[in-house]
């Protein structure tokens, strides 16, 4: 029992000693880009999972190029065996809703979980993630998809185009959603440092050391005042049996509301934990709001 006690507060100690010594350490840990999940797949060629999938490339910025997955609504997906790059990238202008998906850290374009239903989904390497070339940060992650909004805004004719964040992906999505307006969808799971912060708030000074370091990363990720600036609509989902975070901390982010510029914002209770949604699988319910 004394050795288990040791190690946890060893390990808990040498956090903020190993922050102060290598402040790079934070950039990494937050974004956890060099981990690639999954493992094995070549995002190059999406067809050998999805064949209803086109892979792109785009260059938001000279020396940056961004991998972009096109999955197309479910009713053209036998329509889309053996067509051109061309031919998926005309379909984004057939008036269907475009919904462009932001995942969080480890993450990459592929995902598992992608339904699709009526919509065009874009899904996103940032910079330095996946095969994306460059180096991420905040500025860098936000213009990628700043980049890729204007790109798919061009191509949809002037269509509707949403943004849906998960995880480290609803920082850039308030981000993105600040300089240009337009409807936003944030995963359960909203980033939030402080939440971080709360394990230390007995460390003496830890809080203005993890601040600093943050600022040396030009990493903020300010969701809490994002919310409050944002006029365009929100659109809020959590599971009630999600298990990374807990619903009831959703619920915190309520009051935000009560100041935020825009009046288009719901926080939706769709999933019941009788239902297993859990962290991903809710916006299947038929309790999610059609808010196109």
């Amino acid at each position: 029992m004394k050795r288990a006690l040791s190690f946890v507060i060893t390990v808990y100690v040498s956090v903020p000693v190993l922050l102060y010594l290598f402040p790079w350490i934070l950039g990494h840990a937050i974004y956890a880009h060099l981990v690639r999940l999954p493992f094995f797949v070549d995002l190059d060629r999406p067809e050998h999972l999805l064949n209803h999938t086109c892979n792109f490339y785009l260059n938001p910025e000279e020396g940056v190029s961004v991998g972009v997955w096109h999955t197309l609504p479910a009713s053209q997906w036998e329509e889309a065996a053996g067509r051109s790059p061309e031919w998926h990238r005309e379909t984004l202008g057939d008036g269907r809703p475009v919904i462009i998906y932001l995942h969080g850290n480890t993450g990459t374009r592929w995902d598992e979980r992608r339904g699709t239903a009526g919509y065009h989904v874009l899904s996103i390497d940032y910079r330095g993630f996946g095969d994306s070339t460059g180096e991420p940060s905040e500025a860098g992650l936000t213009r990628d998809t700043l980049y890729l909004y204007q790109w798919a805004k061009n191509q949809s004719g002037g269509g509707f185009v949403c943004l849906w964040g998960h995880s480290l992906g609803t920082g850039v999505a308030t981000n993105t959603a600040l300089k240009h307006s337009c409807v936003i969808t944030v995963n359960g799971k909203l980033l939030n440092i402080s939440v971080f912060l709360q394990m230390y708030r007995f460390f003496p000074g830890f809080e203005s050391l993890f601040l600093h370091i943050m600022e040396l990363n030009n990493i903020e990720f300010a969701n809490d005042e994002n919310l409050k600036a944002l006029i365009s609509p929100l659109l809020i989902l959590h599971a009630e049996d999600d298990r990374i975070v807990p619903y009831h901390m959703g619920l915190k982010v309520q009051p935000l509301f009560i100041h935020a510029s825009s009046e288009d914002h719901f926080l939706v209770d769709i999933a019941a934990s009788s239902l297993d949604y859990f962290a991903f699988f809710f916006f299947v319910s038929p309790a999610a709001p059609d808010f196109t």
